[in-house]
């Protein structure tokens, strides 16, 4: 027998885009319920980026979730991109008039569960075997299993949260969906160390022995990536290993400076390209990790699923207030411009720090060519910086 809910907007996927877009309708009066395949603990054990866009930020205060951001995150006004000794600083509050703010993903997930929690939101973890249906229909169905017990949900519209992984996407039909696709041979192997940063801004650093990044979540607490081959393993690389890598790649100024400690956390990342398009089939929305994956070398997974928020929690309240379709019929394109714009920098600051395998020497000059006209150019440094802080809604 099936139980069989009823709401709003089902929102399949309890990260930090299906939780704020389900805080964004709810402050608006808008019922929503969210499945989730994972526990809660391992959803906030996830080890993710940490550097918001300045849209990002204004819009968790909009969800009330500010708070614990405003007193623990650390305001950026910049960061570095290095070639060997060289360091060019991008001033992003001199080119801009904006900032970043340091504060990990998993914080803004912790908070945005404690929001929900007060709001009494309903969040089902443990959920398996996801069907969507009738979303051709006046109202849709989602099918799930939790506790060996098979339960569905009426609503009037499907937010697709869950992932690159998740069964949104598929829903789809395959000869309506476009993907485009670009796997890099190469991961990122992070390290997290309860060390001081090696920096006061991120160091982005390109060298002979390939990238790596310097990266922080508070002043006791940095974060740490060097490019590895996607064959490497994680128990191949010792801290030792692993810390006489990165300082081979960091100026030796910052090289020589920095704290070291044993790792508390450890893994290697992939590095992906994707996008699909449309993100919208009948009552279904594709949000975040769903609809795009960018490298994490512009800092722009998380803040580019909240601008997919930014453009759906609007339209969707329009759409359930007052009946109107405008918003939800241009969600697909709207949010998608912006993406492709997010792919391409996300691409760009890829390709410019990266050593590929089959390279040849010209690659390399073109890299230091890079660098050397950010250094002289106040125009290059300037669109980078405004990418980087982000692009306006």
């Amino acid at each position: 027998m099936t139980t069989r809910h009823k709401t709003q907007v089902a929102i399949i996927g309890g990260g930090p885009s299906g939780l704020l877009l389900s805080q964004l309708l709810n402050l608006a009066g808008i019922d929503t319920l969210i499945l989730e395949r994972s526990s809660r603990e391992h959803v906030l054990s996830r080890i993710r980026a940490g550097v918001l866009e300045s849209g990002t930020v204004k819009m968790l205060r909009q969800a009330g979730v500010y708070e614990r951001m405003a007193q623990h995150g650390i305001p950026h006004n910049g960061c570095y991109l290095t070639d060997n000794d060289l360091m060019v600083h991008i001033n992003f509050k001199e080119l801009t008039g904006k900032q970043v703010l340091v504060f990990g993903q998993t914080e803004v997930t912790a908070d945005l569960y404690a929001a929900q929690d007060a709001m009494g939101t309903e969040i089902v973890h443990g959920v398996t075997d996801v069907l969507i249906n009738d979303l051709d229909q006046t109202r849709s169905t989602v099918e799930y299993s939790v506790e060996g017990t098979r339960k569905s949900i009426e609503c009037r519209y499907v937010a697709g949260c869950d992932g690159f992984h998740g069964v949104s996407r598929n829903t789809i039909p395959a000869d309506v969906r476009q993907e485009y696709e670009r796997i890099y041979p190469f991961g990122w192997l992070g390290v997290l160390s309860q060390t001081p940063p090696a920096n006061d801004e991120l160091i982005y650093a390109n060298s002979e022995r390939g990238f790596a990044l310097a990266s922080m979540r508070n002043e006791n607490l940095s974060r740490y990536y060097i490019q590895v081959p996607m064959t490497d393993k994680v128990d191949e690389w010792s801290d030792e290993r692993f810390w006489a890598a990165l300082k081979q790649r960091l100026p030796s100024a910052t090289a020589e400076s920095m704290m070291t400690g044993p790792s508390i956390e450890k893994s290697i990342a992939p590095l992906r390209s994707f996008a699909t398009e449309p993100l919208r089939w009948g009552n279904l929305f594709l949000v975040g990790d769903a609809a795009h994956i960018v490298p994490p070398t512009g800092a722009k997974g998380l803040n580019l699923a909240v601008s997919d928020v930014f453009y759906l929690h609007g339209a969707l309240i329009d759409a359930v207030k007052n009946n109107s379709k405008t918003g939800i019929d241009a969600y697909s394109d709207r949010a998608l411009a912006r993406i492709w714009k997010s792919m391409r920098f996300s691409w760009q600051m890829t390709t410019m720090l990266h050593r590929f395998d089959d390279e040849d020497s010209f690659a390399g000059q073109m890299r230091r060519a890079t660098l050397s006209h950010l250094e002289k150019s106040e125009t290059a440094r300037r669109d980078l910086a405004e990418n980087y802080v982000g692009l306006p809604y």
